[in-house]
């Protein structure tokens, strides 16, 4: 059985390293769960990057489409390496130590990156609706220059979003204890380091995260409502199927992301336990991550064809 030990310092004494306290439980459980983590996000890269791969040397998927689902697959490859890899670390060390800045550091990269994910699932929507239900101005619209421009406009928003909270938080007085009851450095932990209440700042955190996640997820929601109106509209068969298809796998990534996202981090008055903090941030830093791949190679043809060419010329 895990338990969660608290091991405070001096009251008196400013925090300079933080320590990431996981899942304190006895060495074969953690070695157990070093070998099941260090699998998944192996299988994580490998499944991203085969994506990537398999986009890139066929021809016929240079499409806005699959351009925008490997920058998705780029994107999950840094999103996992940002807290995985010190996840690691800490389960076979008996110091979990992480530098003041390394935390900062750890908390910025994970939320952007997780916030450029939110707006590029929100591209990715707007590219099926375009293509559904604007069928004749497609085209015309999704160019290659404004695709590129999209997605630098998520990456650009996405490391820009959280960038002044972010530094609030980390001009804030941490003294006494230094032990963050989690995985990796959040806000709802830190905050509790404080010395003192930031109301104004915990405020805009949580504020922030509410528009990313509802704003984009809103979003999401109204443009498949549209391409399924369109789908249901469609006279043949065969069009219908293609287009749930095609909106099948994404619509699946977008709730498995969101759901665990919208648990979270828009709703920090329900007390949640350290525990359940915990198995929901593990779940969208690592398990999502790794079903996003399988998700998209199971239910496209083109993409399972483009792998199995891949795997036959090695």
């Amino acid at each position: 059985v895990c338990l969660l030990t608290l091991q405070p310092e001096s009251s008196f004494a400013f925090v300079r390293e933080f320590v990431l306290q996981g899942f304190t439980c006895e060495w074969k459980i953690q070695v157990l769960l070093f070998s099941l983590f260090t699998t998944t996000y192996g299988l994580t890269i490998m499944g991203n990057m085969a994506i990537i791969y398999a986009l890139f040397c066929d021809q016929r998927l240079h499409s806005p489409m699959y351009m925008f689902l490997g920058n998705f697959s780029f994107l999950e490859i840094w999103y996992v390496s940002s807290t995985v890899p010190k996840m690691l670390v800490n389960f076979l060390s008996n110091k979990k130590t992480i530098s003041f800045a390394g935390c900062f550091l750890q908390f910025y990269f994970f939320f952007s990156l997780g916030t450029s994910e939110c707006f590029l699932l929100t591209v990715m929507a707007f590219d099926r609706y375009l293509a559904i239900c604007r069928p004749l101005h497609y085209s015309n619209i999704m160019s290659g220059s404004f695709c590129s421009k999209l997605v630098i406009i998520c990456w650009s928003c996405g490391f820009l979003w959280f960038l002044v909270p972010i530094v609030l938080i980390s001009q804030m007085p941490f003294c006494g204890s230094n032990i963050i009851d989690h995985v990796v450095c959040d806000p709802g932990p830190l905050f509790a380091l404080v010395c003192g209440s930031a109301p104004r700042t915990q405020l805009l955190c949580y504020t922030l995260s509410s528009l990313v996640i509802f704003g984009n997820f809103f979003f999401i929601l109204c443009s498949y409502t549209l391409v399924l109106i369109a789908v249901l509209h469609m006279p043949s068969a065969i069009g219908r199927h293609k287009a749930f298809s095609t909106c099948g796998s994404h619509l699946a990534v977008v709730s498995l992301f969101y759901g665990s996202l919208m648990v979270m981090y828009v709703s920090p008055g329900l007390g949640h336990s350290a525990g359940m903090q915990k198995v929901a941030t593990l779940f969208y830093a690592m398990v999502t991550p790794l079903f996003n791949p399988l998700i998209y190679s199971l239910r496209n043809k083109e993409i399972k064809a483009a792998l199995r060419k891949v795997l036959d010329s090695i």
